[in-house]
């Protein structure tokens, strides 16, 4: 985010990344890499390339300068790190920058608005071999995570789940009735929405698999796709890749039942279980 905000500054004042690099003592390359959030940033390089781009403005100069302190300084996820592999680290880190985030899941509740009964299930699943403390480690970050949604100024969030995720009793009927019971909560809140995709909605075929769409503040970073593997991540920015998926998330929305209805689903979902 900041490295974004420092390079658009740079092409307002008509300044080259050379120009910049002699500004702080360092070479082109440097501030290119500063620019792309690859490297970190010295609060007096922070500073001086400011003045460089003739930043008079006292309330922005101060919010970009904590920007550059809070930069540097390890997030609340990094105690989770012998747990969390890198390429999911960058998404915990991006989650908790965005204003909003938008959610196709087709196999379990996402992660955001699941107990920690049931997300101790879905961690176990296949993970037999864990040890008890890593178990309880990867639930504790899933829970912590959303605090995004209960923040003094929380993360919007809009999910798309397939009607199988209901159906689906992960962890044992009693903990997916709460699970259930737990959504209908969320649903409630005025930054949640919340749709299901009935067995009677033919979807949408270019869906394919869960993905996650983040929106940051102010256009700080651009649109970000964003698709778990078992072992890997896959992260998308371009304008085209993204517009696909932004239409993908339309369609879904739409192919959905209504939020209205979301309600009588979930109830629903519950009264099979009786």
């Amino acid at each position: 985010m900041l490295g974004g905000q420092l390079r658009r500054m740079r092409e307002q004042a008509g300044i080259s990344r050379a120009d910049a690099g002699w500004q702080i003592r360092a070479s082109e390359s440097k501030v290119s890499r500063m620019e792309l959030g690859r490297v970190g940033f010295k609060e007096r390089d922070v500073s001086d390339l400011l003045e460089l781009y003739g930043m008079t403005d006292e309330q922005e100069r101060f919010r970009l300068m904590e920007l550059a302190r809070a930069a540097n300084n390890p997030g609340w996820w990094s105690r989770y790190g012998d747990v969390m592999p890198t390429w999911f680290t960058n998404y915990v880190g991006l989650e908790v920058a965005a204003t909003l985030i938008r959610t196709y899941e087709v196999m379990f509740v996402p992660g955001l608005l699941q107990t920690e009964e049931y997300a101790r299930a879905v961690v176990q699943m296949g993970r037999a071999y864990l040890p008890n403390d890593e178990i309880e480690q990867r639930v504790a970050l899933r829970v912590a995570r959303q605090q995004i949604l209960t923040r003094a100024n929380p993360a919007r969030l809009w999910v798309v789940i397939d009607e199988s995720v209901l159906r689906r009793p992960v962890g044992g009927e009693e903990i997916m009735r709460a699970q259930i019971e737990h959504l209908m909560k969320w649903a409630q809140q005025p930054n949640i929405t919340l749709q299901v995709m009935p067995f009677s909605s033919v979807g949408y075929p270019g869906a394919g698999g869960a993905f996650s769409l983040l929106r940051f503040p102010d256009g700080d970073l651009p649109d970000i796709v964003y698709i778990e593997h078992a072992a890997s991540a896959l992260y998308l920015d371009k304008l085209d890749e993204v517009d696909e998926y932004v239409a993908i998330m339309e369609a879904l929305t739409i192919a959905a039942a209504p939020v209205s209805q979301t309600e009588n689903l979930l109830k629903g979902a519950l009264a099979r279980m009786d």
